[in-house]
């Protein structure tokens, strides 16, 4: 059986924008490409109705663009555990209550019991100075969390073929 990966928007994002001149940005871009090339092959992969929704926004063509990339990705259910779970993320005060969607891909991700959560999102999913808080969150109201990683760390390459590939963007 395939691991399990909860795709959030930032992945999408990067996916399929405009090539950047950002070079972090466009190193980001690069990876996610590279990992969304072998990622169906390599785990399960899902998003919910609100990556669905995130990715409807903003400019028709990226839009377009976005959702395009999420057909034949499961979607999962924003259930009332999910809702209860976010509730709890939110109320440790690690994400602020303007990020509340934040919260809610992670309760998505564990309430359904995905092995990952893969997010370009640093300051309030994949932020290690808070992970830990946010598990035991997690697992106080029952729930394994996901592992909370970039693409980057599901890709399975060496640091010396990274720093090759950042030279080439």
């Amino acid at each position: 059986m395939k691991p399990t990966v909860y795709i959030d928007t930032s992945v999408v994002s990067y996916l399929t924008a405009r090539p950047s001149r950002d070079l972090i940005i466009a190193a980001y871009q690069q990876v996610t490409r590279e990992w969304w090339e072998s990622a169906g092959d390599r785990f399960s992969l899902a998003a919910s109705a609100l990556v669905r929704e995130e990715a409807a926004r903003g400019d028709p063509g990226a839009a377009r663009a976005r959702l395009q990339a999420l057909e034949g990705i499961a979607l999962l259910q924003v259930t009332q555990d999910a809702r209860r779970l976010a509730r709890s993320l939110l109320a440790i005060g690690l994400i602020p209550r303007t990020a509340a969607i934040d919260a809610l891909h992670i309760a998505v991700a564990a309430a359904h019991g995905l092995d990952y959560l893969v997010t370009w999102n640093f300051r309030h999913i994949a932020n290690v100075a808070v992970h830990t808080q946010l598990e035991r969150t997690c697992r106080d109201a029952g729930y394994e969390p996901p592992v909370m990683c970039s693409p980057h760390q599901l890709l399975e390459i060496g640091h010396g073929d990274l720093e090759t590939r950042l030279r080439d963007c």
